[in-house]
């Protein structure tokens, strides 16, 4: 039977600008090597491994400290500021 749930633990999070700042604080790679003028690439280390983000993303944090990536659009359909 399918049911319904919702999520009940709050999180913190921040907008990834991709300064050095948040880099370092949050543990990301970024890739030393751009090609044919794209954007630099980033990954952020997580519970399930790295994981690609991109400048405008959020990142998350969770009740034990982890951190993920989420997609802005994504994030703003499912997260209100409280």
């Amino acid at each position: 039977m399918l049911k319904e749930y919702r999520k009940i633990a709050t999180i913190k999070a921040e907008q990834f600008d991709g300064s050095d700042e948040m880099i370092d604080k949050y543990g990301i790679v970024k890739e030393n090597f751009v090609i044919d003028g794209w954007d630099p690439t980033f990954s952020i280390p997580t519970l399930e491994g790295d994981l690609a983000i991109n400048i405008g993303d959020w990142i998350a944090t969770g009740v034990e400290g982890e951190h993920w990536a989420i997609a802005d659009d994504i994030f703003r359909k499912t997260y209100e500021e409280v």
